[in-house]
């Protein structure tokens, strides 16, 4: 199954850690958020990315270009030097398509652009390349098969922590409630598609705008809940907490280590539900 990945964003929120970076190129640990969301996929068994570039591409691809095993991984040298033997590889079976969709384009025309390398594909996957989560990727999928709609997206409940108000019209307070205490659930960027979706995109609209709203109508759009691990990387105090949990050895989205294994498969849900607040403090 192919996975869509929109990678073209300014990341203006994160100036302090992308200066001269693409927001999906901002490092968590010693490797960028972008890799960490592809190695998720890929653990899965999805390795054929479409890279939907904008905003600073030429750091993308010379990263991928250039990229040098032996610096991410363990190795042996041999015969002076003139031998390599790796224990083991990142992106070896990666495929990995560049395509160039725009400077200022939004995600819909993004998307839009990248549907020829989609050809042939009846369900594929998509996500926004700012956020990470411990979720069991083939319950998702076989969700999505079982309610058989055109699209489904991951929703959670909001990390950060605010009150929403009710009020009147002259400002009189009726009500104030914590936002984890709403119900509300926001996407959290994690998409599945029948190829489908493209029926309901017009030029120029937004992703999540006029095409769901379509998709909505018809019965065809469906949320899949989640209250497991998750976590946006949408400002520079984020990338930094993001960042001190891979310090610490606390990385739930790293479903592919034997020591977090636990997470992928949902034992340990109830742990990760509370990680996911400690990201919004």
């Amino acid at each position: 199954m192919k996975v869509v990945l929109f990678c073209g964003g300014l990341g203006t929120r994160l100036r302090e850690a992308s200066a001269n970076l693409p927001k999906p190129m901002v490092h968590i640990g010693y490797r960028p958020i972008l890799w960490h969301i592809m190695k998720y996929y890929a653990y899965y068994g999805h390795k054929d990315f479409i890279l939907c570039l904008g905003y600073k591409a030429d750091a993308i691809k010379n990263y991928f270009l250039h990229y040098n095993e032996c610096l991410f991984n363990d190795f042996t040298l041999l015969n002076g030097g003139k031998t390599i033997q790796l224990s083991n590889s990142d992106i070896e079976d990666w495929k990995i398509t560049f395509v160039d969709t725009g400077l200022h384009s939004s995600i819909g025309q993004r998307f839009k652009a990248v549907e020829r390398y989609l050809e042939g594909e009846e369900v594929f996957l998509a996500n926004y390349s700012d956020g990470l989560t411990d979720l069991n990727l083939p319950r998702f999928i076989d969700d999505f098969y079982q309610k058989d709609r055109v699209a489904c997206f991951l929703c959670v409940k909001p990390s950060h922590s605010f009150h929403l108000v009710s009020a009147t019209e002259d400002g009189l307070v009726n009500d104030i409630k914590d936002v984890k205490e709403a119900g509300i659930r926001i996407n959290e960027g994690y998409f599945l598609f029948k190829r489908e979706i493209y029926q309901y995109i017009n030029e120029g609209e937004e992703l999540v705008c006029e095409p769901f709203q379509r998709l909505m109508k018809l019965n065809q759009l469906t949320a899949y809940k989640y209250d497991g691990f998750w976590a946006c990387m949408d400002t520079f105090k984020e990338q930094q907490q993001l960042d001190d949990l891979y310090c610490q050895g606390k990385a739930p989205w790293q479903v592919w280590k034997s020591t977090q294994s636990e997470y992928c498969w949902g034992t340990n849900e109830s742990k990760t539900f509370s990680l996911a607040y400690q990201i919004g403090r």
